[in-house]
């Protein structure tokens, strides 16, 4: 892993899972160049060669790649850093971190990270029939955290610019880049 990333995190992200199937690496070459893909496939027995090839990738396309909670795995692949899975422990060069509620954001300041992922805002296929936050109560919890906060679940680039006045600095995806 590198040192801790000096330079402005992304403001668009792709949020790797594994029922994209092959769809993944068109879902990468298709991010406008310079965004961040948070490679997940937390349980797949393939998942070093999947980081492997989501590394080259990220590295032709100028995107910066975190790895979802394995330090060990975000270092073998020169990868930035470390995504923290809401409630998990620190590890590495913690760069994001999931959050559902204003206690996760805190959590993830106090780990050290730079950027909050704030989810579900919107229904999203990924989360069938979870609890959303909406726009109020994301713009009311992303306030005065100390942490930069993204929006995540079920946001799109026109929903995304209208988080931006309550307080989202960033935005992640899972379908929006899976078409």
């Amino acid at each position: 892993m590198r040192r801790r990333y000096s330079q402005r995190l992304p403001e668009t992200w792709l949020f790797t899972d594994p029922r994209m199937g092959e769809a993944l690496w068109d879902a990468i070459r298709r991010l406008p160049r310079g965004s961040g893909i948070v490679l997940r496939h937390y349980d797949e027995a393939d998942r070093t060669a999947i980081a492997r090839r989501a590394a080259r990738l990220a590295r032709r396309y100028g995107h910066m790649l975190v790895v979802a909670g394995d330090s060990r795995l975000a270092r073998a692949v020169g990868a930035a850093g470390v995504h923290m899975p809401d409630g998990g422990r620190p590890t590495g060069d913690v760069i994001t971190a999931a959050s559902h509620d204003r206690a996760g954001l805190v959590r993830a300041r106090r780990a050290g990270a730079t950027l909050a992922f704030l989810s579900p805002v919107f229904p999203t296929t990924s989360h069938p029939g979870a609890r959303t936050l909406g726009t109020l109560r994301f713009g009311l919890m992303a306030r005065g955290t100390g942490i930069a906060v993204a929006a995540l679940g079920g946001i799109t680039p026109k929903r995304y610019a209208r988080m931006q006045s309550l307080g989202a600095q960033a935005w992640g995806a899972i379908d929006a880049w899976n078409k």
